[in-house]
């Protein structure tokens, strides 16, 4: 335990930070509903993302794109793609594996370019990444305003890549085994396009309590491999920045200064916690997008 703590330090850096403001400002944090819909749909999210990965679903997609010819360039689009939908960590966790079973020659280099691409494509989708969901819910974005936002950005560095993935000479194995979807694939590829239509705002919200009461019934399993740690970290620095927001009365104006804050800021405490740190002090999303997406 006390090992898995010092592992969450940016959990106890959150926790502290809430702590401390919270005494030396003599106030409770005011956590609004937003702030709750946001660890609400995270949760949900992080659920399906792992039902997907445990009945084989993503494996099965991956093994299907690595047939065929044109094997690096699928291997980067299929990335590209999985990172919009299921976040850039879960897009390597399934697509690198895959990568090293091929037995592909100079695979370090693949795997760089895998890498740099889950990280560039998750920059354009809203569930592509948790500050992502953050920032789309936090500031009430519509889902056209969020990709044209930061398309240019990502636009150019995917071509970027997929020049770079032209010039890798490559030889593989592909003689794998095909994988197997378990029973219960096909119901959380269905909870996914629910939760899709949930976060483009089609649908209300509560339609996630459906996927969670199922879960805690039918595959109580996955409840015991949620991430809690970071929802946790999500609860506190709402509390930590409504502290400082209270205390310090700064708001930042000016776009290049939000952009530089956020970026740098992620180099020392990660894109999400910059994120969570400095969109009570701005209104200027994009900048903030941009920010943490580079960062």
């Amino acid at each position: 335990m006390y090992k898995k703590l010092i592992k969450e330090w940016l959990f106890l850096a959150s926790i502290s930070g809430l702590i401390v403001t919270s005494i030396a400002t003599l106030r409770i944090p005011n956590y609004t509903l937003n702030d709750m819909l946001i660890i609400y749909t995270l949760f949900i999210f992080l659920c399906i993302v792992k039902g997907l990965e445990k009945t084989g679903v993503v494996d099965k997609i991956s093994y299907k794109f690595s047939k065929g010819k044109y094997l690096k360039l699928k291997l980067i689009i299929l990335t590209a793609i999985l990172s919009m939908l299921i976040t850039n960590d879960m897009a390597l966790i399934s697509i690198v594996p895959l990568t090293l079973a091929l037995k592909i020659e100079n695979v370090e280099d693949l795997i760089i370019l895998e890498t740099i691409t889950a990280n560039v494509a998750s920059a354009v989708s809203p569930i592509g990444n948790p500050q992502n969901i953050f920032i789309y819910y936090f500031y009430n974005l519509k889902i056209t305003q969020f990709v044209k936002a930061v398309f240019p950005l990502v636009s150019i560095l995917l071509i970027f890549i997929l020049l770079l993935t032209k010039t890798l000479k490559l030889k593989a194995d592909l003689n794998l085994k095909d994988p197997q979807i378990n029973k219960n694939g096909t119901v959380y590829i269905v909870f996914f396009f629910l939760f899709v239509v949930t976060v483009l705002k089609i649908i209300p919200h509560f339609v996630g309590l459906i996927i969670i009461v199922y879960i805690a019934i039918k595959d109580r399993e996955i409840l015991k491999e949620i991430d809690y740690f970071m929802l946790l970290t999500f609860f506190c620095f709402f509390g930590f920045t409504d502290n400082l927001v209270h205390s310090l009365k700064i708001h930042i104006h000016n776009s290049k200064q939000v952009f530089l804050y956020s970026s740098i800021g992620s180099q020392f405490i990660s894109n999400v916690p910059s994120a969570l740190l400095f969109a009570d002090f701005t209104k200027d999303w994009k900048a903030l997008l941009w920010g943490v997406s580079v960062g």
